[in-house]
């Protein structure tokens, strides 16, 4: 069984700007730097003709997990997210170390009032008997709390460039 995901952020800058945020290699390494977890790195970076597609590794330490999830795992939770961007929209891959299962989905930056709304739809599937839903759950949840603080980062960062 898979759960689905739609979250949203808004930010006070136009959607031109936070797109031009998404794709800037600057800004990935201090987001990564300032919300990225554990261990977290820009793995690649590419961008041309419009396009640009890169992979982030991020990390959440075992304290943070709930026991069981601590269980399945043996360790801290390591993700490997891939994401690709072209004129507003991207898309995103998520795939957890040690877990056989993933998060897909798309994103939209669009104008909303005097800033602009960013939104992920996608689905998490996570395939464990038993244990799946919790993990799809928890995935779920911390993809929200990740993309919350990423947003909250992306417009102080905007702000701060003036």
């Amino acid at each position: 069984m898979a759960r689905r995901i739609e979250h949203h952020t808004t930010s006070p800058h136009s959607a031109e700007k936070v797109f031009g945020a998404m794709v800037d290699e600057t800004h990935l390494r201090d987001r990564l730097a300032a919300v990225g977890g554990s261990n977290a790195e820009l793995v690649t970076f590419s961008s041309t003709g419009g396009k640009t597609t890169y992979q982030l590794k991020q990390g959440v330490p075992a304290e943070h997990l709930p026991s069981a999830v601590k269980a399945a795992l043996g360790g801290d939770l390591v993700i490997q997210r891939t994401e690709a961007w072209a004129a507003g929209a991207g898309t995103v891959e998520v795939a957890v170390g040690g877990v056989p299962g993933r998060l897909e989905g798309a994103f939209t930056v669009l104008d909303n009032g005097s800033g602009s709304k960013t939104t992920l739809t996608g689905e998490v599937k996570v395939g464990i008997p038993l244990l799946g839903g919790k993990l799809e759950k928890l995935i779920a949840e911390q993809v929200a709390v990740l993309l919350d603080k990423e947003s909250e980062f992306t417009s102080e960062w905007l702000a701060n460039r003036g």
